[in-house]
């Protein structure tokens, strides 16, 4: 087959991959837009339930991935500038250029052409003319996709909070948050290392207190300034980094969660922030989109028409996002109405902070499903009966919508 892959982040990148192990005959082209070694974004995170499905893809590429990470295995909050830490899973972290560059190495390695600053306008590109599968790995944008309107049944959903993603010096071991009460609100800061020598900062709060703070308006190294001021117990007097752009507007941005009820058109198919989004504070985003690429290629090993391939690639994966889409629209949620619980004491906060995802949480008192929570952990009827209200109240919710 002749294949071309429009998008060089990871989802593109980890397909053209797999396929070229699966058949090196394959001629396989990743279209890339911007130079090598630019991206936005500064770290990813994942668990390591992805890296054994990476190995099992291509042992080559995981290992490189693995090396590359740095782990953490506990929870940190400062709330009201009380520290509070939570025992947890480890968890992963790697730089996003890092992984590009790693990735984009190995598929070389394996024959795949891979082309930075080769951007493709659209479907009727003559880079596309002659290919086999076309694949849209380009973005939440995706301009293959919406010179196809109508068709893939896009939706968006634009989030309420406004939101920056940054750097640090600060190298955090574990996975941290600070929230903060202002004269205007509350401002909150996820907080991760993804190396050695750096970390990432993500900004969230609410509109109010964007305005109120007189974000809105700052230019990037005024904007830092006042954040580092405002999280200088987390950062320990280390600096923010933004975009080097210090007279530029602060890049604040609202998360959008993009859905689509079809993923293919002809022989184009949509992959990763092209098919799906989901809010960043769940932290799946990399892991969703590199699974889609195990899924695809396992569609096409499995011979067949290629209309089939990519119905049961589709079907799958709509399928299998489910979960993971219900937690993201709750977590954000979660975040959108902190004030809710930020009356609580810090380590109960901290606790339903771990709580965010359940359908439950919004419809009872904090307080009281701290309790209900703490009890369920001891008796297992309860424990039981919590796992069978929770998908029962998220149908009734989203079947009134």
């Amino acid at each position: 087959m002749k294949l071309a892959i429009v998008g060089g982040g990871p989802a593109g990148l980890y397909l053209s991959i797999l396929l070229k192990r699966q058949d090196p005959a394959h001629e396989i082209t990743v279209y890339e837009r911007n130079p090598a070694g630019s991206t936005y974004g500064w770290g990813v995170t994942y668990w390591a339930g992805l890296l054994d499905k990476l190995r099992a893809g291509d042992p080559g590429s995981a290992a490189a991935v693995a090396e590359a990470s740095v782990t953490w295995t506990d929870g940190v909050a400062i709330v009201r500038d009380e520290r509070t830490v939570h025992r947890g899973d480890a968890g992963f972290g790697i730089g996003r250029r890092r992984m590009l560059a790693l990735l984009a190495d190995r598929a070389a390695e394996l024959g795949v052409r891979v082309e930075f600053e080769h951007g493709i306008a659209g479907p009727d590109a003559p880079e596309l003319a002659d290919a086999d599968l076309v694949v849209a790995a380009d973005g939440v944008n995706s301009a293959l996709r919406e010179a196809h309107p109508g068709h893939f049944g896009s939706a968006v959903a634009s989030g309420r909070n406004p939101y920056i993603w940054l750097g640090t010096t600060k190298v955090f071991d574990s996975f941290s948050f600070a929230f903060k009460e202002t004269a205007h609100g509350w401002i909150w800061c996820y907080a991760y290392g993804f190396s050695g020598e750096r970390s990432t900062c993500v900004v969230e709060c609410s509109p109010e207190t964007w305005t109120g703070l007189g974000l809105d308006g700052l230019g990037e190294a005024d904007s830092l300034r006042l954040l580092e001021k405002l999280f200088h117990d987390l950062l320990d007097g280390h600096e923010l980094i933004g975009r080097d752009r210090a007279d530029d507007a602060a890049q604040w941005l609202t998360f959008r969660t993009l859905t689509n009820r079809v993923w293919h058109r002809g022989n184009l198919v949509l992959l990763g922030d092209a098919a799906h989004t989901t809010h960043y504070s769940i932290g799946a985003g990399t892991t969703l989109a590199l699974e889609d690429a195990l899924a695809l290629a396992d569609a096409l090993r499995s011979g067949g028409d290629l209309d089939t391939a990519l119905t049961t690639y589709g079907k799958r994966r709509r399928a299998e996002l489910v979960s993971a889409q219900s937690a993201a629209r709750y977590s954000a949620q979660w975040y959108e109405n902190l004030p809710r619980y930020m009356r609580l004491e810090p380590a109960q906060m901290f606790a339903l902070l771990g709580q965010r995802h359940s359908p439950l949480l919004p419809h009872i008192p904090p307080q009281l499903y701290y309790r209900i929570d703490r009890a369920a952990g001891q008796l297992e009827p309860l424990r039981r009966f919590k796992r069978w209200l929770g998908p029962r109240v998220a149908r009734a919710v989203h079947g009134r919508r």
